[in-house]
């Protein structure tokens, strides 16, 4: 794949010093036939559609409603909420450049997100009758949650991994909150499998835990923010690496930043760390040990469930309201999770992959970490010979999820 956009060469992911971009490039749209944007647009969003139709015994007007939707991105043009709609407002003022253009025409962030929106209003969502309040995603995430998988492939590996040295166990769980629904290749560290561990951190193109660890050293009163992706098998090993962090005594207090209301599927919000939590005190050995003392966390506050409305806004960080820029500037690190995090953190453009972490974040108030497996075309902060390496492959590696980074900014 072609390194688009300005760029110097050789700054790292760690590489605190590289000038900063003089002109941004271009924001990516959805309008190129073959990206990746393009295939979620053309692709994944109307068989979203159809996933989320088949999940729920959905009234005749719901039906009809996703027809609409579903033919209006495929034939049609962007429509504006209507005006009764509770953020008609917010939409019409983000979305004034858009409504009436094709959907591929318009960022593809913006268009993504606003998707999502439209999408719940069609299910009833915010509405005033019987769906108000029904998370059309939710047997997705429960299908995931009660899997097998959970239990066999990730849970009782913890039982082998209490035993391990803190910084062993510490990385373990470090990778397994990275790699998500891989988790169980972070976990496998100890009794006999620290290759599946060896795995994973090959698949890394860049790896500053060393500097995230020195960010939070034991015993001191540190606070730390996640802010989280997906529910499920991805905020399981979060709130398990959580766990860790109070345990160890790398953190005196962890707020948990989830989504106020469903968002791309799969994205946590409260009633999912909740889930989760249940998942893991009903757990037998160590599992249901981490699960009691988070319960117990939340009790206390040493463990807290926030949330803003800015979390399911199709806008980069750099332009976050003051009552959120200011709860980040509390945190001692912010640990941003997932592919959409990253996108806002640093910007979704078509960014040089060498342009340097550091500068794309000066703007974040205060230290912060991306922990982000690879699902979009958006990168920074890659040294040059681990891009040439990478472009050498002819892998979709950006894209793939089969890569992965760990990068931070003090």
């Amino acid at each position: 794949m072609e390194d688009r956009g300005p760029h110097t060469a050789g700054e790292g992911a760690g590489a605190d010093s590289g000038p900063a971009v003089a002109a941004s490039p271009p924001v990516i749209m959805g309008n190129k036939p073959g990206s990746f944007a393009w295939d979620v647009l053309a692709n994944r969003h109307p068989a979203l559609i159809q996933q989320v139709r088949a999940a729920f015994p959905y009234s005749r007007r719901q039906h009809e409603a996703l027809d609409d939707l579903l033919d209006e991105i495929t034939n049609g043009a962007v429509e504006p909420l209507d005006p009764e709609d509770h953020d008609h407002e917010h939409w019409a003022d983000s979305g004034r450049e858009h409504f009436g253009r094709s959907w591929y025409d318009a960022p593809f962030l913006w268009a993504e997100s606003y998707f999502y929106r439209r999408l719940l209003g069609a299910v009833g969502y915010f509405g005033n009758g019987p769906w108000q309040g029904v998370d059309p995603f939710a047997p997705f995430k429960q299908a995931e949650l009660c899997g097998e998988a959970v239990e066999e492939e990730e849970l009782r590996a913890l039982d082998a991994l209490a035993d391990a040295p803190a910084d062993e166990r510490a990385t373990a769980l470090l990778h397994a909150s990275l790699w998500g629904n891989r988790a169980d290749l972070g976990f496998r560290v100890s009794a006999g499998e620290a290759a599946a561990s060896e795995a994973a951190a090959s698949a890394l193109v860049a790896d500053d835990s060393a500097v995230l660890w020195q960010l939070l050293p034991a015993g001191r009163s540190s606070t730390v923010a996640v802010v989280a992706d997906n529910a499920g098998r991805e905020l399981i090993p979060d709130l398990i690496l959580i766990d860790h962090l109070l345990e160890h005594r790398h953190a005196e207090r962890v707020m948990l930043h989830v989504k106020p209301y469903p968002y791309y599927v799969s994205d946590a919000m409260t009633a999912d760390v909740v889930d989760c939590l249940r998942r893991l005190t009903e757990a037998p050995g160590e599992a249901g040990r981490i699960g009691g003392r988070l319960w117990k966390a939340m009790a206390t506050g040493s463990l807290e469930v926030r949330t803003h409305p800015f979390f399911c806004a199709p806008m980069p960080y750099e332009e976050m309201p003051e009552d959120l820029r200011e709860e980040f500037a509390g945190a001692t690190l912010t640990i941003m999770k997932g592919d959409l995090n990253y996108r806002r953190l640093v910007g979704d453009r078509l960014w040089g992959a060498t342009v340097s972490f550091a500068a794309r974040t000066a703007y974040f108030p205060g230290a912060v970490a991306a922990l982000r497996t690879l699902k979009s075309d958006v990168i920074v902060g890659l040294d040059q010979a681990t891009l040439d390496a990478l472009e050498r492959s002819g892998a979709a590696w950006r894209t793939s999820g089969t890569h992965a980074l760990i990068q931070v900014r003090r």
